[in-house]
């Protein structure tokens, strides 16, 4: 049973079996450095005149800088994580006995209410502070070396030699966690960062060997076992360069977490057993986005957000994410109730839940759909329900006109008549010159946005970006089963490229792109660099610990709609920056409403017809669209 210990209204803290063994050490060493400040003050001379001023003084003494000590919660503090801010602890602690030691000899003492008690000398009380702070903080100093420098050497685990790549503030907190947890087999040898004026500086002790670029050189110099990498501390180029070269010089390359993973994980925990593999959105991660949180809370905050397939990997997203700006409502709506029942799961998980109702509803039926926006009455519609799958969409191009250029043509005119303030359609680069009916289908869509927006309140905004990694129909995953079943990997053609981005990052700049976009105006996000697939399957094969010998890549030839590359504009498009820099618009030709009402009618006309009409249909209704383009597209900047 804990039993509590009040001090003078100083706070009441629980005695723990382990804090009263730390009182109980303190105690001693505080008589120990009462002895040894009357012996230094008489000249290391023992006097039996001191020793019974000693005597009768020593019992008080360590009763009030016990009760000082563990008022200020130092006896509670563990010896093997002591920090700076311990040791300021410990400054505090000791003068405060000081003070009020001397305030009590000068007051009461020496005014002899206390005959009994003796005088303690002035030199005597200095003496004992500057001691108790040399003495306590000392032990508890080498303590803490003793246990990071000498632990790995009377671990049962063989101690791992460890280059930590990222040497600000937040790697230099990981590593204090990972040399101080009790169970950690890690030894570390320095820092990588590319900031020159760090280079040969020290961080808890340990070196800033050189920059990234150097890690291949120093694992080999060093005999490192494992390079950790703090989770977003490097862009995705940099990445591949790193494992490349720590892989081929013996290395194994780790993710080590960032700081706000590391919330609700204990001491012991907190870094080696979340060190994981190297994932393929690390090979591919780019600079963080910095979110405008202003204005996009002013857009979605206490207002009601409907979102569309949201069921979908960037409508469920999307979701997350409106959630984080308190909506006075969420509505989300999908015709797949499985995974609209996954989500539905995952926010009641949240706490506190956030206002969302989940509504089963196929974006393409009018009577449902008027239904849900006139009784909803959003004030901001995110419009991600579309069919993505490109050979699947030139199988079926009738479902794509209906569900990706009818419906949303239905979805815009319902936030045009009931007046919703911002609609947002999530396009794809596909829809620049189009060699698939999917592309074709978003860029009728794009266009129909944008033409009713002339004339309307409702400011109509869409947002075009390329492939995001993890979404439904994404390449990485087809690849990962091919490499479990021991290959091998299909890529259509060796010089195929794609724009990559991770979902988070797409849905804030999709976010963004709404909150500070005119009605009108087509977006367009910073997608970096091209990606080949080649190279993406050849990262994956390696970082499942395989050879591409293992596994083998197939090269299958481009599928019915494919383009070696996708592009982000149109030739008659004007790239313009904006206030964000990761989010541009492109600056078209006017779009006419009447022309592409008639379009729509004259593809509803033929909906029934087989494929080949349909698409022949289409390529005579959409000058842009350009099916064997893909066969013969050169690359294009």
């Amino acid at each position: 049973m804990n039993v509590l210990l009040s001090t003078s209204g100083l706070g009441t803290r629980p005695l723990s079996r382990r804090s009263a063994g730390l009182l109980a050490a303190h105690a001693a060493l505080f008589a120990a450095v009462y002895w040894f400040a009357f012996f230094t003050r008489y000249d290391f001379a023992f006097d039996p005149r001191w020793f019974a001023v000693y005597a009768a003084t020593v019992g008080p003494l360590v009763a009030l800088k016990a009760a000082v000590f563990y008022a200020l919660g130092l006896c509670h503090v563990s010896w093997r994580r002591v920090a700076f801010g311990d040791l300021l602890s410990l400054l505090w602690a000791a003068t405060l006995s000081m003070l009020v030691l001397a305030a009590i000899d000068g007051l009461v003492l020496t005014s002899g209410r206390f005959g009994g008690v003796p005088h303690v000398p002035r030199g005597v009380i200095l003496l004992d502070w500057a001691a108790t702070i040399l003495l306590i903080g000392g032990i508890r100093a080498v303590w803490r070396s003793v246990h990071e420098d000498l632990r790995p050497l009377f671990s049962r685990q063989p101690a791992r030699r460890a280059l930590i790549v990222g040497a600000d503030q937040a790697g230099e907190l990981l590593a204090r966690n990972l040399m101080a947890a009790s169970r950690s087999p890690y030894v570390i040898v320095g820092f990588l960062a590319d900031d020159p004026a760090l280079h040969h500086t020290r961080f808890s002790g340990i070196e800033v060997l050189g920059d990234v670029a150097s890690a291949g050189a120093e694992v080999a110099r060093r005999g490192v076992d494992d390079v950790l990498v703090r989770s977003g501390a490097v862009t995705g180029r940099a990445f591949r360069r790193l494992l490349a070269e720590c892989t081929a010089a013996g290395a194994t390359v780790k993710v080590m977490p960032a700081i706000d993973e590391l919330e609700g994980v204990t001491p012991d925990d907190r870094t080696h057993m979340r060190l994981r593999p190297v994932e393929i959105e690390d090979v591919l991660r780019r600079e963080p986005v910095r979110l405008d949180d202003p204005a996009v809370a002013g857009l979605v905050a206490g207002r009601t957000v409907l979102v569309t397939g949201a069921g979908g990997s960037i409508g469920a997203e999307i979701g997350r994410q409106v959630a984080r700006f308190h909506p006075r409502r969420l509505l989300l709506v999908d015709r797949a109730e499985n995974a609209l029942f996954a989500l539905e799961q995952e926010f009641g998980r949240l706490q506190p839940p956030p206002a969302a109702e989940f509504l089963v509803a196929d974006v393409g039926d009018e009577e449902r759909m008027e239904r849900i926006v006139a009784d909803g009455r959003p004030d901001v519609i995110f419009h991600a329900a579309a069919h993505k799958h490109v050979p699947l969409m030139e199988a079926n191009p009738a479902e794509a006109v209906k569900n990706n250029c009818l419906a949303t043509r239905l979805l815009a005119l319902l936030a045009d008549r009931q007046g919703v303030g911002t609609f947002v359609l999530v396009s794809t680069d596909k829809a620049v010159r189009p060699a698939s009916v999917m592309g074709c289908s978003k860029l009728i869509a794009e266009r129909y946005v944008q033409a009713l927006s002339k004339d309307s309140e409702t400011r109509f905004i869409v947002v075009r970006f390329g492939n995001v990694l993890g979404s439904s129909g994404s390449v990485v995953p087809t690849f990962q089963e091919q490499i479990r079943r021991g290959g091998p990997v299909t890529v259509t053609h060796p010089e195929i490229e794609r724009f990559f981005m991770l979902i988070p990052e797409a849905v804030q700049l999709v976010l963004q792109a709404a909150a500070l976009g005119r009605g009108g105006g087509v977006f367009v996000l910073d997608m970096g660099e091209r990606v080949k697939i080649v190279d993406l399957a050849r990262d994956l094969i390696t970082l499942s610990g395989l050879t591409e010998d293992d596994v083998g890549i197939v090269f299958t030839g481009l599928r019915p709609g494919e383009k070696l590359f996708e592009e982000l504009y149109f030739e008659d498009e004007r790239r313009v920056a904006t206030s964000h820099p990761k989010v541009f618009c492109a600056v078209h030709r006017p779009v006419d409403l009447a022309a592409v009402e008639g379009l729509l009618e004259a593809l509803r006309d033929v909906l029934d017809d087989p494929p080949d009409a349909i698409r022949t249909r289409l390529q005579e209704l959409v000058p842009e669209y350009a099916p064997r383009i893909g066969c013969s597209l050169s690359r294009r900047e």
